[in-house]
C-alpha cells in the first residue's frame, strides 16, 4: 500500500517441527501507517509474534512480500537487514534481551553507541530511565531487578534512539496496572510529540484501550482491522 511504513502482502510463514509443517501465517495482509498506535490481538498461536518478527526484519517470510520503509526485506542481505533494524527500528521483546553484564543505563546507552550517538548518550539514557521511574536503578544489572523493572529498561532501550517504528511484543506482560498505564502514556506522548509509530502484540485489555487501531489475528491471518479514531 502506498505510503505505508510497513506493507505486508499475502505473507506466509512456515516452521518445521521435525517432519511436521506448522503454518504460522497464511496469506496475511496488513499495512502500518505513520502515527499508528496499533494493537495486534488474537489467541496464543495466532501468529502475533511471528508477524512482529517479520515486520522487524528479524526473520524472513516463506512467501509473499514484506516491505519496511519501502524496502523489500527479501531482497536485503543479512547485513542490510541488521542495519535497518539498528537505524530505524526499536524492539521490546517478551524475554527483555538485556545484556546481563551491563547496568540499566549501559543497556540503554549500548544501542545509542552502536548508532554513533556521541557524548549526549549518557544523559539521554538517564532521562528516559527517569521518565519510566527507574532513576534509582540506573546502576543495577538485570539480575538485580524485578521482571517488571527489566521490562521497563527494555522499553527505555527501544525508544531512546527515537526510531521511526517501535515493535513491542507483550510490553505490559510483567507490569502492574500503574506501571503499565505510565508506560503507555509515555509511548503515546512519543507518538504525538516525536512522530514515532507503535505496533504492539498483546493480550492486555489496557493496551487495547490505548490503541488507535486494533487488528485481530486468528489461525495466521487477519480477521478484523478496526480503527478507533
Amino acid at each position: 500500500m502506498e505510503n505505508a511504513l510497513v506493507d505486508v502482502r499475502n505473507v506466509t510463514k512456515d516452521f518445521y517441527v521435525g517432519k511436521i509443517v506448522v503454518h504460522a501465517l497464511r496469506g496475511l495482509d496488513l499495512a502500518v501507517h505513520e502515527g499508528d498506535f496499533l494493537s495486534i490481538v488474537g489467541p496464543s498461536g495466532s501468529g502475533k509474534t511471528t508477524l512482529l518478527n517479520l515486520m522487524g526484519a528479524l526473520d524472513v517470510a516463506t512467501g509473499g512480500d514484506v516491505r519496511v520503509f519501502g524496502r523489500q526485506l527479501s531482497t536485503l542481505s543479512r547485513r542490510k537487514r541488521a542495519e535497518l533494524r539498528l537505524k530505524m527500528l526499536g524492539f521490546v521483546f517478551q524475554a527483555y534481551n538485556l545484556v546481563p553484564v551491563l547496568t540499566a543505563r549501559e543497556n540503554v546507552e549500548f544501542v545509542l553507541e552502536l548508532q554513533g550517538v556521541g557524548s549526549e548518550r549518557r544523559d539521554r539514557a538517564t532521562s528516559i530511565l527517569e521518565e519510566l521511574s527507574l532513576g534509582e536503578l540506573v546502576d543495577r544489572k538485570p539480575s538485580e531487578m524485578s521482571g517488571g523493572q527489566q521490562q521497563r529498561v527494555a522499553v527505555a532501550r527501544a525508544v531512546a534512539s527515537r526510531p521511526r517504528l517501535v515493535l513491542a511484543d507483550e510490553p505490559t506482560a510483567n507490569l502492574d496496572s500503574k506501571n503499565a498505564e505510565m508506560l503507555l502514556q509515555m509511548m503515546r506522548q512519543l507518538r504525538d510529540e516525536q512522530g514515532m509509530t507503535f505496533v504492539f502484540s498483546t493480550h492486555d485489555p489496557l493496551v487495547v484501550s490505548y490503541a488507535s487501531r486494533v487488528v485481530t489475528l486468528r489461525d495466521g491471518t487477519v480477521v478484523s482491522d478496526e480503527s478507533k479514531n
